[in-house]
């Protein structure tokens, strides 16, 4: 093998890196750390198919391609094929170069013209570290060593590569005592030199590999939060010391704390080359501060310590909403509006990226933008436009963990929706939720790390935010290759249960992580039963977040004045027709594996998608039953009783459908949303969905003693 650095390279895979490997001549006209790995990408994919042809490539920067887009064009032989590869830069080879890989993977005759350009500039992961966590618990506790693995870190970039996701956002309330020993400040970090130096080289690895393959890397913290050890010897921030941090509260303002995160904005920058950019939340104990004290704050911090660093970086600013905020100290201006003055005005080289929650805590719903983060929504941070800066959509999921998920379609209309020219692109990610350590899987069916698991979902996010006009092919392909010919009819069950959760979502108005569970249906505003499954009466009472949904109550005046739903509106005996039609349908597909043997992947996967069409008819069976309920304590109807306990009795079947699919591929696991959130500590209880199941048979009974007492 050789490989050249230079003006130009030659790389040949000679016939010994595998018996029967085609010779690969590759050229490019520049070389970088992209490159590289773009190089290494293909050396791989060759070395490991043997039947791949002779190749020539090229790669070429192409500036008539726009920026991390590129353009294939390939020419087949008798003996192989060419290919040049034009990129807009060297993300765009990369990309290119991953897209013939994709098509390799078919067969080489399927290596054809292909072009795509990057919709938008900005595709991030969201990932808590486990370190300093926003949220406690055993199920955010329980991924440290696997978040201190370098070799964790390389298949999950690689993963972000494989589907176009660009930027790495890594969130902590203070992680940076265990980046660096601030020089005026060293008590903040009590690790011993030689525990820093191996926490830097674990840094500093992290922050080179994610550059190589041309992914930004950034730290996000918590505003006045500090590290534990500066907390305890400056008698300052006490928040900080606890292992369980209450979020709900004054935030500190000595100036010993601007002054020493200043300063480690400025070293921090200084230490790690590769890092691209910081960032600060401004909610939970900044509570008492007013938008204007915020903004200075920041300034004071983060943007004098950028000014002081040998570098510019890039900065991402969250932006706050009204609810839960003190007086913003203007009459007449809202704080978004005070927000808005605030980061026009700070001096910074590049544009501010923004972050604000599409519909809160709970993205996965309703595709159209109903809130954001309390308080009544406005458009203060895009109308106008904005020049400095730039909004980006914060996707949080907090619904579903486990079952794994695929639907397209909702991805693509929620992009075409929500991105006009002021929108800068997509945040992806949990609060409760750390992709890393599969905690889920029995041993036995365990097959890597926990993003694993979900990759359709990643790969539907990331290619279509990358593309939004992909059509289902290439994820229905991407399911062949796994798993033959049924790759179509799993892509196929698991779309139509995937609808479940973002129904259910629409239909129950939820705001903060914890308010909604959709894979367990389960709420913490369910405080009639001690298991939080979502009941009859919470279906009654809740107002749908999506407009166009027609809560129980609505429904009913509109039939009891005898009028039509109007046809805008979906009424919930639609809805649950519609879930228990999708279930139906999907179970229906499903039916054929019952009889076969199959692999342990995707025996797992078929659980899934059977769990999600189960959960779907149970979802549909519980609305009928609720709007039976609500007409029978209404009207005394002995008919609607009867109708109600039916609906339950067809629900509870789908649930202990739902605990015998899960309990084989699932172990009883850690879960955040049962946490006491009292200030109490954790929950002991471990999630599973068998575990539901006596509050669902207990609910029907309930129903049943309620009808049979009305009847005497």
């Amino acid at each position: 093998m050789t490989h050249s650095h230079g003006i130009s390279f030659i790389l040949i895979f000679f016939s010994w890196v595998t018996a029967f490997a085609g010779e690969v001549t590759l050229t490019a006209d520049s070389s970088d750390a992209v490159q590289d790995y773009t190089l290494q990408r293909l050396e791989k994919a060759y070395a490991e198919h043997s039947a791949y042809p002779d190749t020539q490539i090229r790669f070429t920067v192409d500036k008539q391609v726009a920026a991390e887009s590129y353009r294939n064009e390939v020419t087949h032989e008798p003996s192989g094929f060419s290919v040049t590869i034009h990129g807009g830069d060297s993300r765009g080879i990369l990309y290119g170069t991953t897209a013939l890989l994709e098509q390799l993977s078919v067969s080489p005759r399927s290596v054809v013209n292909c072009e795509e350009t990057a919709r938008l500039p900005f595709r991030a992961l969201k990932f808590n570290l486990p370190w300093m966590s926003y949220r406690a618990g055993e199920a955010l506790r329980l991924h440290d060593e696997t978040c201190h693995d370098l070799a964790f870190w390389e298949s999950f970039m690689d993963m972000m590569v494989d589907n176009r996701f660009n930027a790495l956002t890594l969130w902590s309330l203070h992680p940076f005592h265990l980046m660096i020993r601030n020089e005026q400040f060293p008590e903040a970090c009590e690790l011993s030199d030689a525990e820093l130096a191996e926490w830097q080289t674990f840094w500093h690895t992290l922050f080179t590999m994610a550059k190589e393959r041309g992914i930004e890397t950034y730290i996000v913290n918590w505003n006045v939060f500090v590290s534990p050890g500066f907390a305890k010897h400056h008698n300052v921030a006490k928040y900080s010391i606890d292992a369980s941090p209450q979020y709900i509260g004054p935030g500190d303002r000595a100036d010993v704390i601007k002054d020493y995160t200043r300063t480690t904005v400025t070293q921090l920058i200084n230490t790690y080359p590769n890092l691209t950019g910081l960032g600060v939340s401004l909610g939970e104990r900044m509570q008492d501060f007013t938008p204007f004290e915020r903004e200075q704050w920041i300034q004071d911090t983060f943007v004098e310590g950028m000014k002081e660093a040998k570098r510019p970086i890039r900065f991402i600013h969250r932006l706050p909403f009204s609810k839960g905020n003190v007086d913003s100290g203007a009459p007449g201006l809202t704080t978004e509006q005070l927000t808005r003055q605030g980061i026009e005005s700070l001096t910074l080289p590049t544009t501010v990226l923004t972050e604000a929650k599409f519909n809160w805590s709970h993205a996965h719903s309703t595709p159209k933008l109903r809130k954001i983060h309390g308080g009544k929504m406005g458009d203060a941070y895009w109308n106008p436009p904005p020049t400095n800066y730039k909004v980006h959509w914060m996707v949080r999921n907090e619904d579903f963990f486990a079952l794994r998920w695929a639907e397209p379609d909702f991805v693509r209309t929620h992009i075409q929706m929500n991105t006009p020219d002021y929108i800068g692109g997509y945040y992806l990610g949990s609060e409760c939720y750390i992709p890393a350590k599969d905690y889920m899987t029995p041993s036995e069916l365990s097959t890597g790390y926990a993003f694993e698991r979900q990759w359709l979902y990643y790969m539907i996010w990331g290619r279509l935010l990358y593309n939004p006009e992909l059509t289902d092919e290439p994820f229905i392909q991407a399911c062949r290759l796994r798993y033959g010919d049924a790759g179509n009819d799993l892509f196929e069950a698991l779309k139509l249960g995937s609808r479940m959760p973002l129904r259910l979502a629409s239909f129950y108005d939820v705001g903060w992580d914890f308010t909604l569970y959709s894979e367990g249906f389960m709420s913490n505003t369910a405080q009639s039963n001690p298991e939080r499954l979502i009941t009859v009466e919470e279906l009654m009472e809740r107002k749908p977040m999506e407009p166009n949904y027609l809560s129980i109550e609505e429904y009913i005046k509109i039939i009891r004045s005898d009028r039509s739903v109007p046809k805008d509106k979906i009424s919930p005996l639609d809805l649950a027709n519609e879930l228990i039609q999708d279930g139906n349908d999907a179970l229906n597909i499903l039916e054929p594996f019952s009889d076969q043997k199959l692999s342990k992947e995707l025996m797992v996967e078929v659980a899934d998608a059977k769990a999600w069409a189960y959960l779907s008819i149970y979802f549909g069976e519980k609305l009928k039953a609720s709007v039976a309920l609500y007409r029978f304590r209404e009207e005394k109807n002995a008919v609607q009783g009867s109708q109600a306990i039916q609906y339950l009795k067809n629900a509870v079947k789908q649930w202990e459908r739902l605990s015998a699919v899960t309990d084989p591929v699932y172990v009883e696991m850690p879960l955040a949303q049962i946490h006491k959130y009292n200030g109490q500590g954790p929950d002991p209880r471990l999630f599973h969905w068998k575990h539901l199941l006596p509050a669902a048979r207990a609910e029907l009974q309930r129903v049943r003693d309620e009808v049979e007492k009305n009847d005497e």
